[in-house]
C-alpha cells in the first residue's frame, strides 16, 4: 500500500510539473531570480547594446531579477542571445543573418537558449521590442503610461519567428509619438522622430515636402530667370505658384541644388522634389503639352522629378527622390513610370474619412492608388487622420483607420505618413490613435477594433468602457456624412441628442476613475473634445435641447463650463501632456478660442 501511495504522489509530481513547465517551455527567471544571461557580441553595433541594455531592463522590471549582460562571442547553455554575432551564428546556424533586411528579425529558441537578433541598423532592437510586448505583455500607451506585467516566474513556449514591419516607412504624425522611445519601442522610424543613431536611428529626408520654391527661391532668381517659374494666364509668377518644369536649365539647375543638397545632409535617404502647396501649375507650352499627352499635370512633374532621379544617381545611389501625388497630380499618368529610385507618395487630403479609403465614397482616390501601385516600384502614402480646424473635436475616423492600413498594404504601398494633430497634447484621442496606428503599421492584419478596446482599457482603466461607447455611438452618429480633415463645429452629426448621450458617456468615465488623479487626468483631457462642442455652439444646442424638452447636461452658465474647460486645458502641474497649448493647425490657443465666445 505504501508502495502504491509513493507512485500515485510520483505521478502526481510529474503531472504538477508537466502542468506547470510545460513541454517546450524556456524559463527565463524563476521566483524573481533570472534563469538566464544575456549575451552581447564584443562587435556589436552601438544600437545592439542598446537593445541588449533595454531588454535586461524590461525583464528585469517584469520579474524583479537582476539580468547580467556578457559581451563574449560564445553563449552558456542558458543565454539570451542578442544580436547577429559570433555566438549567434555558431549556435544558431541555419539563420540566414546575412540576408535578413534592415528591420528583420528573428526570435528562436533552441537548446534552452532564446535568440533575438535582426538586421541593421534596426532588426535586433525590433526583436527586442517585439519580444517585450508579444512574449511578455509589455504595452508603451505612451511616453508616460505603460503596462509592464509582473511576475517572477517568466517562461516562453518555444519560438520560431521571422518577421519584418508591412511598411519600409512608419509615421503616425501625433505630438504624443515624437518622442524616441515610444518610437522605437512601438516600430516607428519617420523622418519627423528624432531616435539618435545609436538607438536605432530613423529614415532621414532632406526636405520633406512642398520643396519647389526652397531649392528655387523666386525671391533670389524670380528677377534673373523668371522663365524658371509658373506661366499663369500668360505671366511668369514666383508667387504662391509652382516651378516652369519643361525649363531644361532649370531642371539641370535643380539636379545642382539636391546634390548641393545631399552633400549638406549625408545621412538623409530621401530627397523631396515636389510640388508647393497650391493649385497654380505652369501653363506654358511645353508643360501644358506634357500634360496633355499624359492625361494629367503628374507628367510635367514626373518627367521633371525622373530627369533629376536620373542624374543624381551616380553620385548617391542609395537616395530615393521623393514627389507629391497631391491634389493637381494625384491622377497617374498614362505611359511615363517613376524611375526605381523615386518614391511617389500620393495624399489623401480630399477624401471623406469617415468612410474607408476604398469605400465607393472615395472611389476617385480609390482609383488613384490602383493606377500609382501599377506603376510605382515605391509608393508612399500620406494620409490625413485629424481636424486641422478643430484638433479637439470628435472626429469619428477611429474605425476606419485599420480598414485603410490595410488597403495600403493590399496595393503595395511601401511607405505611410499618418497627419495628425503634431502641434500640441490634448488634441482628441491622440494617445489611442498614434498607437493603434504604430501597430497597425507594423501589422495591418490586426483586428483594429481589439486593439483599440485595448487601448481604452490598459490607458483609461475602468474609463475605457465608457469610451468605448462613446466611441461607437459617434461613429453610428456620423453614419453618411462627409467627414473632411475641416469638418466644422456644426456638423450634423453634433447635434443635442447625440452631444448628451456623449457628455454622459464621459462623466461616467470620469467617475468611473475619480480615486485615480493620473487615470482622471487621462479621461478629463479625452473630454475636452466634447466640451469644446458645447462650448462652441452653446446657445444653439441650448435651442435645440428646449425643442425637444431635454435635460441640459452641463452647468447652466456657459462662463463655468468655460472656466472648466480652460482648467483642465491648462494641465496638471508635473504632468506636461496635459497641457494643451494649441487646439487648430492655425495655431488657435485655448485661450484665444474662449476669448472669441
Amino acid at each position: 500500500m505504501e508502495i502504491l501511495r509513493t507512485k500515485i504522489k510520483v505521478l502526481i509530481l510529474l503531472f504538477l510539473a508537466l502542468w506547470v513547465w510545460p513541454a517546450g517551455a524556456t524559463v527565463i527567471a524563476h521566483h524573481g531570480r533570472a534563469d538566464m544571461m544575456i549575451v552581447v557580441d564584443p562587435a556589436a553595433t552601438a544600437t545592439e547594446m542598446f537593445a541588449a541594455q533595454q531588454l535586461a531592463a524590461g525583464l528585469g522590471q517584469i520579474t524583479g531579477a537582476t539580468f547580467e549582460i556578457q559581451t563574449n562571442t560564445t553563449a552558456p547553455a542558458r543565454a539570451i542571445i542578442v544580436g547577429p554575432g559570433a555566438a549567434a551564428r555558431t549556435l544558431f546556424k541555419n539563420e540566414p543573418f546575412d540576408q535578413l533586411g534592415n528591420e528583420e528579425l528573428v526570435m528562436r529558441t533552441q537548446g534552452g537558449r532564446l535568440l533575438l537578433a535582426g538586421g541593421r541598423p534596426r532588426g535586433t532592437l525590433y526583436a527586442v521590442s517585439r519580444f517585450l510586448q508579444e512574449q511578455c505583455g509589455v504595452r508603451w500607451w505612451t511616453p508616460w503610461a505603460s503596462t509592464v506585467p509582473r511576475q517572477s516566474t517568466l517562461r516562453i513556449s518555444d519560438l520560431n519567428v521571422c518577421e519584418k514591419p508591412a511598411f519600409e516607412y512608419r509615421e503616425p504624425f501625433w505630438y504624443t509619438a515624437r518622442n524616441p522611445d515610444w518610437a522605437w519601442r512601438n516600430g516607428c522610424n519617420g523622418n519627423s522622430t528624432p531616435i539618435p543613431p545609436d538607438e536605432g536611428g530613423h529614415i532621414i529626408y532632406k526636405g520633406f515636402v512642398h520643396t519647389s520654391y526652397a531649392l528655387v527661391p523666386p525671391e533670389k532668381y524670380f528677377s534673373i530667370h523668371p522663365e524658371w517659374f509658373s506661366l499663369i494666364n500668360g505671366k511668369r509668377t514666383g508667387h504662391d505658384a509652382q516651378l516652369c518644369l519643361s525649363n531644361p536649365q532649370l531642371r539641370d539647375f535643380v539636379v545642382g541644388r539636391v546634390e548641393e543638397w545631399l552633400r549638406e545632409s549625408p545621412d538623409a535617404s530621401i530627397v523631396s522634389v515636389s510640388q508647393n502647396d497650391n493649385v497654380r501649375p505652369c501653363e506654358c507650352t511645353n508643360c501644358r503639352a506634357l500634360d496633355e499627352a499624359q492625361g494629367s499635370p503628374s507628367g510635367s512633374m514626373l518627367a521633371f522629378v525622373n530627369y533629376v532621379a536620373e542624374k543624381i544617381q551616380p553620385e548617391f545611389p542609395n537616395v530615393a527622390v521623393d514627389t507629391l501625388a497631391y491634389q493637381y497630380t494625384r491622377r497617374p499618368p498614362k505611359t511615363l513610370r517613376p524611375r526605381p529610385n523615386v518614391i511617389i507618395r500620393l495624399c489623401s487630403i480630399e477624401c471623406n474619412f469617415r468612410e474607408p479609403l476604398d469605400s465607393p465614397a472615395n472611389a476617385a482616390f480609390g482609383s488613384d492608388i490602383r493606377g500609382w501601385s501599377e506603376i510605382a516600384d515605391r509608393l508612399y502614402v500620406w494620409d490625413y487622420v485629424t481636424d486641422f480646424a478643430h484638433y479637439v473635436q470628435p472626429f469619428p475616423n477611429w474605425f476606419e483607420l485599420g480598414p485603410n492600413l490595410r488597403f495600403f498594404q493590399a496595393h503595395h504601398v511601401k511607405g505611410v505618413f499618418e497627419e495628425g494633430a503634431y502641434q500640441s497634447y490634448g488634441s482628441e484621442m491622440a494617445e489611442m490613435r498614434a498607437w493603434v496606428l504604430a501597430q497597425m503599421m507594423w501589422n495591418p492584419r490586426q483586428n483594429d477594433r481589439a486593439l483599440i478596446r485595448e487601448f481604452l482599457d490598459g490607458y483609461y482603466g475602468p474609463a475605457g468602457k465608457p469610451i468605448w461607447q462613446y466611441l461607437n455611438l459617434l461613429n453610428d452618429a456620423s453614419r453618411g456624412y462627409n467627414l473632411t480633415c475641416g469638418s466644422p463645429t456644426d456638423a450634423p452629426f453634433l447635434h443635442f441628442q447625440t452631444l448628451a448621450r456623449a457628455e454622459k458617456l464621459w462623466q461616467k468615465a470620469e467617475r468611473a476613475v475619480a480615486g485615480d488623479p493620473d487615470l482622471l487626468a487621462r479621461v478629463r483631457l479625452g473630454h475636452l473634445a466634447v466640451r469644446y462642442v458645447w462650448l462652441a455652439r452653446w446657445d444653439a444646442l441650448h435651442k435645440e435641447c428646449t425643442a425637444i424638452h431635454g435635460q441640459w447636461p452641463l452647468p447652466d452658465s456657459r462662463s463655468q463650463a468655460a472656466v472648466e474647460w480652460r482648467g483642465v486645458a491648462d494641465g496638471v502641474p508635473g504632468k506636461p501632456w496635459t497641457k494643451v497649448t494649441c487646439i487648430s493647425e492655425g495655431g488657435l490657443t485655448p485661450g484665444k478660442f474662449l476669448s472669441q465666445l
